[in-house]
């Protein structure tokens, strides 16, 4: 089992600025949409909306508000959401990934860019940045929630995808490639294991370290980033230091 990586750096801001912003219902509703367009409204067939509506489940959002959004997005609804990827530098050659689910790429792209240029950052072509970061399945399962071993679980998954099994505390995170994403879900449902959270991230190939000061403003920039409504996720190399992780518990 693997020790602290990239991932496990990154998701501890992750998870600190989705609760404080208190965005994710309308996060996963928009997913619930985008996975219903694309793959129909049958959970079974369709591994996207698996996925979103076992996110839903893991942040304690209403079944009734489920079921409303995909039943809004299988009929002839007037939104239609295009996802879009924007990429730039952040001061200090931090390179910023911004995925975006918006109803308006006019108005995203405008306020992508002008955070960028208001805080010292520079927005990308399209492309420009994908060689810094790897596409891969993430999983977050509770450890109670693992009925085994866990050298037993690492062996059970090895065979469908598993790249890294991570323990930190009360939570497991299971790493698999992109592509084994589905084969992935399907195990641990086999399984009965229910995930808090599984999705697709992009994680740097190295993390850059910087001073305090300088790590905490450009977590300030992300957070610019993450307070826009049609910003569903930021990824970034920014190596989140002990001693900065110290400073935002204060």
């Amino acid at each position: 089992m693997a020790g602290h990586s990239k991932w496990a750096n990154i998701k501890h801001r992750k998870g600190a600025q989705d609760a404080k912003r208190g965005k994710v219902f309308t996060k996963i509703i928009k997913e619930l949409s985008v996975a219903v367009k694309q793959g129909g409204d049958d959970p079974i067939s369709n591994p996207r909306l698996r996925a979103a509506i076992q996110n839903a489940k893991g942040v304690n959002m209403p079944k009734d508000n489920v079921q409303r959004a995909i039943k809004k997005a299988s009929g002839d609804s007037d939104t239609s959401y295009i996802e879009v990827t924007y990429e730039g530098y952040a001061p200090h050659g931090i390179a910023i990934f911004i995925e975006c689910t918006t109803d308006n790429i006019n108005r995203t792209v405008a306020d992508v860019r002008a955070i960028f240029n208001k805080t010292g950052g520079e927005l990308g072509k399209n492309g420009a940045l994908e060689f810094l970061f790897s596409k891969k399945g993430v999983f977050l399962i509770k450890k109670e929630a693992i009925k085994i071993d866990l050298d037993e679980f690492e062996i059970e998954l090895i065979d469908f995808g598993l790249e890294e099994l991570e323990v930190e505390e009360n939570m497991c995170t299971i790493i698999c490639d992109f592509e084994q994403f589905g084969i992935m879900q399907e195990k641990l449902a086999e399984m009965e294991i229910d995930t808090d959270s599984a999705a697709i991230h992009r994680i740097p190939h190295e993390s850059k370290t910087l001073t305090l000061d300088e790590g905490l403003k450009i977590l300030n920039i992300i957070e610019r980033f993450e307070e826009n409504d049609d910003v569903q996720e930021v990824f970034h190399n920014l190596n989140i230091t002990e001693e900065i992780i110290a400073e935002l518990n204060e």
